[in-house]
């Protein structure tokens, strides 16, 4: 189980069924086993993840509300990894539970800021 809290990331990929974007900035929470997640940017006006680690995964429930000002929402299952360069990656497997849809999105640690 990895420490997430205080990171924030941002979406280096996105799925088509995805409405996350490179505009998207998370920034993570944890206690113990439990992490939640807020989010906006782009498309997103207000998102966030709440879940918890099951073994080397993250598992989360996640609901934002968009520009057009509807809600969605829906699961996710993520892999953590740690890149070359320290920095983690969260590979996100993700399926709409309010619209049809699902696919990956990726999203990287921010550099420390100078």
């Amino acid at each position: 189980m990895r420490n997430l809290d205080g990171l924030t990331m941002f979406v280096s990929a996105t799925a088509a069924d995805g409405v996350v974007s490179a505009e998207t900035r998370l920034y993570f929470m944890q206690r113990g086993g439990r992490v939640a997640a807020r989010y906006a940017g782009g498309r997103v006006l207000r998102g966030w993840l709440v879940g918890a680690w099951d073994g080397d995964v993250l598992r989360f429930r996640y609901v934002q509300r968009e520009e057009s000002f509807s809600i969605h929402g829906g699961q996710s299952v993520c892999v953590v990894d740690e890149e070359a360069n320290g920095r983690l990656r969260l590979i996100e497997h993700f399926a709409w539970s309010t619209r049809p849809g699902s696919g990956t999105n990726i999203f990287d640690e921010l550099p420390p800021a100078i």
